[in-house]
């Protein structure tokens, strides 16, 4: 019994801990998108909810009978490195229009179980005119109907609603198009991860601009910490200098561990006097090291901060290297430059080494043969880099971070007629972002 009792306690760690894993790249799990990840979800939830609430101070709500389970991400520091995406036009992140349609759409699908596509158009225009704030919804237009389309394609990625009959992709065609959807409000109700709600944000539209920051940071702020929210600002009488002790160790336990296990790479200069401080703790340290045991990582920690390894690349949501994309073939290139230049790379001299490349390999990279298209390249490259955590900005140059120096580039070859640069990177450990790195050229030596 001793034996079978620690075989079935083993069974549940690992489960649990490729569970959180699973959890961190997909905070909105659907049985129609992963039956058998949501299955173990579901079997898991509790030991799951407990540790997400610890470690992170992030909320897990499973619902077996509705089909889907949804993590409640939060931090307080919020960033656009991961944008909504478009279903169409490779995944191109949402512009600014397509969040204010998304907002808008959101609120209407709240009360109505079921709608077809023209009588959601027509709400989203008649929302929209009368807010002095909104510029008119006009289906008219093809580009109007292509980016209400992405819209609800995003929502039907969330199964907030389903194409009962038809397929929303003929909107686009024809704003006579008929498509039936049936809308789960409550799964859309629970999308939204700020703290505080933004209607309690009660400010003058024309004060918006230039109050966004504040008002983002105040869409964040958790009264748990020992702060309050009064219409997007901290109240005085209640500020973090009124917080007990156990109210900033909590903070800066979830702090520490959401930027952890929710960032590419973690690197000491980036934490806060406060923060830094508690990692360095003898609690402080036993907390982050038994957290990353428990969610199944590997934690790779050195002089300039902390990395997790994901063995099995579950909480891998982008990879790096990749070459998916021309842009992100083009980062991995452009590292070995960014590496040899300690006080990093002009504007200018990135546009040259983008040149180098498209000279190099004539016949690849065909959208960014133009007369711009070497600064575009390494505008595009530089994005993934940060996005990754490998470079930043600093001064108007473009630095490598500690992390970026663990990638080797060994070869880089165009292996087929399309003159297509194929880089051999060495296999490397795997990591997340959105948790960690995925996939590095580390060591010499390593085998592809």
């Amino acid at each position: 019994m001793s034996t079978l009792a620690n075989q079935l306690a083993a069974a549940e760690r690992e489960e649990v801990a490729r569970a959180i894993r699973l959890l961190l790249a997909r905070p909105l799990l659907t049985e129609t998108a992963d039956p058998a990840g949501f299955e173990l979800v579901r079997r898991r939830r509790e030991p799951l909810a407990q540790w997400f609430d610890y470690a992170c101070g992030w909320s897990l709500v499973v619902e077996p009978r509705r089909g889907y389970a949804r993590l409640t991400k939060v931090r307080a520091d919020p960033d656009g490195s991961r944008p909504a995406r478009r279903a169409r036009s490779g995944r191109a992140p949402f512009d600014r229009r397509r969040y204010v349609l998304l907002c808008v759409t959101a609120a209407e699908l709240l009360s109505i179980p079921m709608t077809t596509i023209g009588m959601l158009a027509d709400r989203v225009v008649q929302a929209t005119a009368a807010d002095r704030a909104l510029a008119a919804f006009d289906p008219v237009h093809r580009p109007e109907r292509m980016a209400f389309v992405d819209v609800l394609k995003l929502l039907e990625s969330y199964d907030v609603l389903r194409a009962v009959d038809g397929t929303t992709e003929t909107y686009v065609e024809s704003a006579e198009a008929k498509v039936l959807y049936r809308v789960d409000a409550t799964l859309l109700m629970r999308l939204p991860a700020a703290p505080v709600g933004a209607s309690r944000l009660a400010v003058p539209p024309d004060e918006v601009p230039a109050r966004f920051e504040e008002l983002l940071t105040g869409l964040v702020r958790e009264r748990r910490y020992g702060g309050t929210v009064v219409d997007g600002t901290a109240d005085e009488t209640h500020n973090e200098s009124a917080a007990t002790d156990a109210q900033r160790n909590l903070r800066l336990r979830h702090s520490v561990l959401r930027r952890l296990f929710d960032d590419p790479v973690l690197y000491r200069a980036q934490l806060a006097e406060d923060e830094l401080a508690y990692v360095m703790s003898l609690t402080g340290r036993q907390i982050l090291r038994r957290s990353v045991e428990q969610a199944g990582f590997l934690l790779e920690e050195r002089a300039e901060g902390f990395l997790l390894v994901d063995p099995d690349g579950i909480a891998t949501d982008v990879r790096f290297p990749d070459d998916t994309s021309t842009a992100r073939v083009a980062a991995l290139l452009l590292l070995e430059p960014l590496c040899a230049a300690p006080a990093g790379m002009l504007p200018e001299q990135l546009a040259e080494a983008g040149a180098g490349l498209l000279r190099r390999f004539s016949r690849w990279a065909k959208a960014y043969q133009s007369e711009d298209g070497a600064a575009r390249l390494s505008d595009d490259a530089v994005r993934v880099l940060r996005d990754v955590g490998l470079v930043r900005r600093a001064g108007g140059r473009v630095v490598a971070c500690p992390a970026a120096y663990r990638y080797r580039l060994t070869e880089a070859k165009s292996p087929d007629p399309d003159d297509e640069p194929g880089p051999d990177w060495g296999t490397g450990p795997h990591k997340t972002a959105g948790t960690m790195v995925s996939g590095g050229v580390a060591a010499e030596g390593d085998q592809q």
